[in-house]
């Protein structure tokens, strides 16, 4: 495939970092490498020396001195070597990506990093991107910034309608032509297990459908999928795009941000070599890598468990936010019903809500309901019509108690009803 036709102005015109290119020598290095090259400090200086972790299951990871000097000290330009050796076993196992030998791995700070890195890479004014309606609100600060022409694609309680993108895609084609620089659409951005903000995971038959327009209609696939393992279904999984993906559309974004850790920010991206090498370059020039720390520490862990064990904390994670989820809808039965609507979240952390009587929740939230001490996120900034009333509110159930959801949704409730006696904002 072409890759250099998705590329951005900013792509095309960025080199590799001389500096960065030398750092492949530290992964390996002869052992009479006399190193004059990079500017690496002495790690001999760092006061840091060794370090003992205790899990939560009373195992411990030890650091030692030459293992705490490998996490203080600059790392290869892909990330830590033995996380990527798991992170590879990891991909085939849950994934088995059918392009695999053409496809490379890199470490990245967090998920959030490595997207909206590739949005730099891809994204030129003026070009058409597709997200769902509603959309992780996280992204458009990066996003809009690089000034894409939206093209939303409706929701319903299974996740994106593929008959929906058919249709916008129709219509793009129609009013563009579709070929010439600055028209074509780029690529699709999409969160497809329990999705932020609103809990639907696409079933196997709509992913494969999406991937299939992808290849008719020749755009890229950005796999976001922070809750890839927080999934509230009892059968298997369904099959990730990057397992569908025979045609090296598919970007893959993954995190441990949700099952290990938020505040280690180690995430890693997979997909064809010539995207994941450009996105390196980014990240070489810029924050030069995640934490050695960080992915010494995961790295440990994966040592430690295997991946038999962390697939098994993960599955206990799940159930941990399922019973979240469930207390949740139980709260929602007892003092929301008939004041708004919400479908079951198959996955995720959220519950996305409908306010029946109410035009708008903005004003509710952010300031009559703050004041009573309960705070949910308007529904606005999920989507891209920023200056129109939104219904929709977002509801976390991650760190609250079963108590805790019962007393804001009775709040909560009462705000509701208050706010539907108030005269409401016309449609524009």
């Amino acid at each position: 495939m072409d890759y250099h036709k998705f590329f951005s102005e900013n792509a095309r015109h960025r080199l590799p970092s001389w500096i960065g290119a030398l750092r492949k020598y530290i992964v390996n290095p002869p052992p009479d490498m006399l190193w004059l090259a990079g500017g690496l400090p002495n790690d001999s200086i760092f006061p840091f020396y060794e370090a003992t972790v205790k899990l939560r299951g009373g195992q411990v990871i030890e650091v030692g001195p030459e293992l705490m000097a490998k996490g203080l000290q600059y790392g290869g330009p892909t990330g830590y070597g033995p996380l990527l050796a798991h992170l590879s076993d990891l991909t085939q196992r849950l994934h088995s990506p059918p392009r695999w030998s053409s496809s490379k791995q890199v470490v990245t700070v967090g998920g959030q990093d490595g997207i909206a890195k590739a949005f730099v890479m891809l994204t030129d004014p003026g070009d058409y991107v597709i997200i769902p309606e509603p959309c992780y609100a996280g992204i458009f600060s990066e996003l809009s910034a690089l000034v894409p022409h939206y093209l939303p694609v409706e929701e319903d309680q299974e996740g994106l309608k593929p008959d929906a993108l058919r249709s916008t895609l129709s219509r793009w084609k129609a009013e563009t032509g579709g070929k010439e620089a600055g028209k074509m659409i780029k690529y699709m951005y999409i969160n497809p297990s329990g999705s932020n903000p609103s809990g639907t995971t696409l079933s196997e038959a709509r992913r494969r459908e999406i991937y299939a327009l992808a290849c008719e209609y020749d755009f890229l696939i950005l796999e976001d999928d922070p809750y890839y393992f927080l999934q509230f279904i009892d059968q298997d999984f369904p099959p990730s795009f990057l397992s569908l993906d025979t045609e090296g559309r598919v970007l893959r974004f993954d995190s441990f941000s949700k099952t290990l850790s938020a505040g280690l920010r180690v995430g890693y991206l997979t997909g064809p070599t010539p995207l994941v090498d450009k996105i390196n370059q980014h990240i070489l020039a810029t924050v030069l890598g995640s934490a050695g720390l960080s992915q010494v520490l995961i790295a440990e862990l994966f040592n430690l468990w295997g991946l038999d064990g962390f697939l098994q904390h993960v599955k206990e994670v799940r159930q941990f936010y399922r019973g979240k989820r469930d207390a949740i809808l139980q709260a929602a039965e007892k003092h929301l019903t008939g004041l708004c609507e919400w479908n079951v979240p198959q996955g995720g952390m959220f519950l996305w809500i409908k306010v029946l009587g109410v035009k708008d929740t903005e004003d509710m939230l952010l300031e009559r309901s703050a004041a009573r001490h309960v705070l949910l996120v308007p529904g606005r900034g999920f989507t891209t019509k920023f200056d129109v009333p939104c219904q929709y509110m977002r509801a976390s159930y991650s760190t609250v108690t079963p108590e805790q959801m019962d007393k804001a949704f009775r709040i909560l409730a009462e705000v509701i009803r208050e706010e539907m006696q108030q005269p409401q904002p016309r449609d524009s």
